[in-house]
């Protein structure tokens, strides 16, 4: 009875990491980023697309301008100010 209960446990954690490890492992194309209009108005620096028709060296530098651009956004936004208790 011991050894069902031990291989039915070991089936469960089986198949949950392996659920995990599936949805860790599903598309990147589900990521959804705040929504841009042309003027910018949103705060947030518009993007160029990623041009799926290029090649990888292509794709790859887009993509290296694309963090670069959003590393430079974030560092430029004013820090919060914490808050002073009298």
């Amino acid at each position: 009875m011991r050894a069902v209960f031990g291989v039915l446990s070991l089936l469960i954690v089986v198949a949950v990491a392996g659920f995990l490890a599936k949805k860790q492992m599903g598309p990147v194309s589900d990521i959804k980023l705040p929504a841009v209009t042309a003027s910018g108005e949103s705060g947030v620096t518009p993007l160029p697309t990623i041009n799926p028709a290029g090649n990888v060296p292509q794709q790859s530098q887009q993509i290296q301008q694309q963090f670069k651009a959003a590393t430079e956004a974030g560092l430029q936004q004013a820090p919060p100010m914490p808050d002073e208790k009298p």
